[in-house]
């Protein structure tokens, strides 16, 4: 007969652990999950083939060498990791939250496209960027010797802000002129913080003051400070403005208190996230809590908005887009993330006027997709008789944007654009008709991804480098 083990008897009083406060809790937590997060990291990393053809690589609009920090980080060496990735990038740990990775370098991951689910790769350059900034391995980009040439950057957006770390360290000095209050654009006041924590953000903007940069805030080109005048204090200038015009909807009854823009909704939330007073927050105008949502539109704006409402406490939240699923122009992952969050897609349906002031409803029109349009997409047509209301008592309008008329804001009429309103600028040097101005971003391409404005801002700093060398050597002769 097997000998059965003994019983043990436990002195509770004796036997239990000392009893720990919350931060000694906390940091316990904290290592396991550092230390989990790090297997997890080297795990993922470890899956990467280093194929041959890096298309990962390929469809990054910074070209990031994504396979070489994937071996660093799956060997363990994280610092070499994020050297690596910080050579070809100036904001890692923010386009490893927001990028659309499954548009860009996950969707063309060899493994994914060969059906064994790809590497990780945002989270794992989230995580090498993250862990860089614990362990004290960012620092500022100190020039190792001053010049005397300045640039002038109107956008505090991501473009400008890449711009200005890459002038920086080659020694130039650079002033960033924003309206608003804090730096950082959209990083800041139009992603939510749920996407990407706001002190991601701030750190970055004080890692580039330490470094040098200078920041002329809640200046509105055009009204407190010329055009002209910045032209005139700099060697040169980039414009970086960004698109924050929001396309209108034609239809009855849009003027009506609760039918608002998307801009504010987002900036709304995302200054009370900082703390500040929004009085159209309090008085509800702008805040979600306890009201039935609909938002209109189908790109990434509208996924914010719908997943800030659910956030806000919105009893039901519903998405209102003229297309079908699979012809979103937004990320597929964001969508599945909205769904699992009990957003409620209806497709296929277009506003068509509004009911009440304050608002109670959408008039909604059926559609079905019809040919194919110049762009090859199924241009959406409306289906007869298939008109219902959508209750509403609040209504968010993410309907894309538009950039604003510069050339009479700016009182600038040499500033040529293009029939789209955006800035006519050289495709590699960024330089526009006016000598010692050059644009980049959406201001040149239209509402487009954070991390192609981080690419077109370096690629801009190169191009305004190699101007005033040119223009210091032709002085010199």
């Amino acid at each position: 007969m097997a000998k059965q083990p003994m019983l043990k008897f436990v002195d509770v009083k004796r036997d239990m652990p000392p009893k720990r406060d919350a931060e000694e809790r906390s940091h316990d937590f904290d290592e396991i999950y550092a230390e989990f997060a790090k297997a997890k990291a080297a795990e993922q990393a470890s899956r990467c083939s280093q194929c041959g053809v890096p298309f990962c690589q390929s469809h990054c609009p910074l070209h990031n060498n994504i396979p070489d920090w994937l071996l660093m980080t799956a060997e363990g060496r994280l610092q070499e990791a994020y050297e690596i990735s910080q050579a070809t990038n100036t904001f890692p740990e923010i386009c490893g939250r927001i990028c659309p990775q499954d548009r860009l370098c996950e969707g063309n991951c060899v493994i994914e496209n060969s059906g064994h689910e790809t590497v990780t790769i945002g989270a794992i350059e989230k995580y090498i960027t993250d862990t860089a900034w614990e362990n004290g391995w960012v620092k500022p980009n100190l020039p190792y010797a001053e010049r005397g040439d300045s640039v002038g950057i109107i956008g505090a957006g991501p473009g400008g802000l890449a711009a200005a770390d890459r002038l920086r360290q080659a020694g130039v000095q650079v002033t960033v002129y924003d309206r608003y209050d804090r730096a950082g654009g959209l990083l800041t006041y139009g992603i939510p913080g749920f996407k990407l924590e706001k002190d991601v953000v701030m750190r970055r903007i004080q890692q580039l003051e330490a470094a040098g940069v200078q920041f002329v805030l809640n200046c509105n080109v055009g009204e407190d400070l010329s055009f002209q005048a910045i032209s005139g204090q700099h060697d040169a200038v980039l414009i970086a403005t960004g698109v924050y015009k929001s396309r209108d909807l034609q239809a009855p009854g849009v003027g009506a208190q609760g039918v608002v823009r998307a801009i504010d909704y987002l900036t709304a939330n995302n200054r009370v996230g900082f703390g500040d007073t929004v009085p159209e927050f309090e008085s509800g105008e702008l805040n979600a809590e306890g009201k039935r949502v609909v938002v209109i539109g189908g790109g990434d704006t509208a996924m914010d908005c719908l997943r800030t409402a659910i956030r806000q406490g919105a009893t039901s939240v519903k998405c209102l887009y003229r297309r079908d699923k699979k012809n979103m122009p937004g990320s597929m992952r964001e969508v599945q993330n909205a769904e699992e969050e009990g957003v409620e897609f209806v497709w296929q349906t277009a506003p068509n006027g509004f009911i009440g002031d304050p608002v109670e409803g959408v008039k909604v029109q059926k559609m079905h997709l019809g040919a194919p349009d110049a762009t090859g997409r199924q241009s959406p047509e409306v289906i007869e008789g298939a008109d219902y209301t959508e209750p509403a008592d609040l209504v968010i309008m993410a309907l894309g944007f538009m950039p604003e008329d510069l050339p009479t804001l700016w009182d600038e009429g040499a500033l040529e654009v293009t029939r789209w309103g955006t800035i006519k600028a050289d495709f590699k040097t960024h330089e526009t008709a006016i000598d010692g101005v050059f644009a980049v971003g959406d201001i040149v391409r239209g509402a487009s991804l954070v991390v192609w404005a981080i690419a077109d801002g370096r690629e801009a700093a190169d191009s305004i480098l190699s101007y005033l060398n040119e223009a210091a050597s032709v002085a010199a002769e």
